[in-house]
């Protein structure tokens, strides 16, 4: 793709080139870098866990406003969602943003630089909207790590007339175009009746067996689904004492499959390791499947290669995907549904990081993670600037994500 000409847009000529405008959008994060690394920093130590993000939404609103973003607040029923925009018109681009921390584990898995480089990116491309006309959003989309916010504001409209959504995460790898699984959420209970474990054994019904049973039934069906297929979970319940045939017990667990379609024969496969359970120990099954699923990701190729070329020229190699291999759930892939959408991994870490473990919550506050912040917010802007100064890409763009409807995917 040729970038380097000039180009008008919405029949407003460009009078600077967008080698230019792209050297100015750059120079605005400069001299922003310390703000942004800082507002980073003040999320990933005081970490919030999905929809009680109170502190982090608040500082995101603040520092936009500060800025002369417009800003809506608590949008969606959602208190800690927000929306924000500078200019007017057309092209619409946003930049997401995240900013729930995991339990237990803070931000192990770098919402904090999302969160920060989605308003890095925003600002670099205030200046551009100066220049060439548009609109740049920030849509604040808290509850991703648990409760897949992003499906309840497509369903309200957050993302309506967006010509282009875009956010990074961290990782360990450079990757543009990631796959990401569909997710559903299923919560279980078993209800058994109490006895004493040594007097009365043969006068309970123990609800932790059953439990455990419904486990043993899940790892002996993984040897029969789908390879990129994923099923995993925790007991949220087990008993009260060891002397007590345990009446009560629960868990949580997360369905996922390479498309919804087989997701919904996965459901109806694992639910019966549950209810075989309950009819071997004769424990009462209750069950509940989460009000959202996680859609699967798709890419906007031309955005991907876009990103790709601007990564390039900030230094930072991508790195090889394998297809094959998903990088877990995001409920980004709900947005990539309805607008055309990329979701790139920056690294933060070297591979034998694990996310979600504690190394990882370091490197989310390390230079290294600095670094890959700026590096992606910057990509990310001059990805928009693309898209400002250019009307054929932006056809190009919408053109992809009509192709990839019409095959009716997933």
């Amino acid at each position: 793709m040729d970038l380097s000409a000039t180009f008008s847009y919405n029949g407003r000529a460009l009078q600077t080139s967008i080698e230019d405008l792209k050297k100015l959008v750059l120079e605005t994060i400069d001299a922003h870098s310390d703000e942004i690394v800082e507002l980073s920093l003040k999320i990933h130590a005081n970490p919030e866990v999905s929809l009680q993000e109170v502190e982090s939404a608040a500082r995101l609103v603040e520092y936009l406003r500060g800025k002369g973003f417009d800003v809506e607040a608590g949008i969606c029923g959602l208190p800690t969602a927000f929306r924000a925009s500078y200019g007017q018109g057309t092209p619409a681009i946003a930049f997401i943003a995240e900013y729930d921390a995991l339990p237990g584990l803070g931000h192990a898995c770098g919402h904090n630089i999302i969160a920060a480089a989605a308003l890095g990116a925003a600002v670099g491309t205030r200046s551009a909207i100066n220049e060439a006309g548009g609109t740049v959003l920030v849509i604040g989309t808290p509850g991703e790590e648990l409760y897949g916010c992003k499906e309840t504001m497509v369903a309200a409209g957050a993302f309506t007339g967006l010509d282009a959504a875009m956010m990074i995460h961290p990782g360990t790898r450079n990757i543009v175009a990631p796959t990401a699984l569909a997710c559903v959420s299923l919560e279980v209970e078993f209800f058994g009746k109490a006895a004493h474990a040594a007097g009365s054994p043969h006068q309970g019904i123990n609800a932790l067996e059953a439990l455990i049973l419904a486990f043993n039934n899940v790892n002996s069906l993984r040897q029969h689904i789908k390879e990129r297929s994923r099923v995993h979970g925790i007991i949220t319940s087990g008993g009260e004492a060891a002397n007590i045939v345990p009446a009560y017990s629960s868990g949580l667990f997360l369905v996922r499959a390479e498309d919804e379609e087989y997701l919904k024969v996965l459901k109806e496969k694992v639910l019966n390791c549950f209810v075989g359970a309950s009819a071997a120990t004769g424990a009462r099954f209750e069950h509940k499947w989460g009000n959202v699923t996680y859609a699967p990701l798709q890419s906007n190729a031309v955005l991907a290669e876009l990103f790709t070329q601007n990564m390039g020229t900030l230094g930072r190699k991508v790195d090889p995907f394998d297809p094959e291999r998903a990088v877990g759930s995001t409920d980004m892939g709900n947005v990539s549904q309805v607008v055309p959408s990329i979701h790139p991994i920056v690294a933060i870490a070297p591979p034998h990081v694990l996310e979600h473990s504690p190394e990882f919550a370091a490197a989310a506050a390390s230079e290294a993670g600095h670094q890959a912040l700026l590096e992606g917010a910057k990509a990310l802007a001059l990805t928009a600037t693309d898209l400002l100064a250019n009307r054929h890409l932006l056809e190009k763009v919408k053109d992809d994500f009509s192709k990839y409807k019409e095959r009716g995917l997933p």
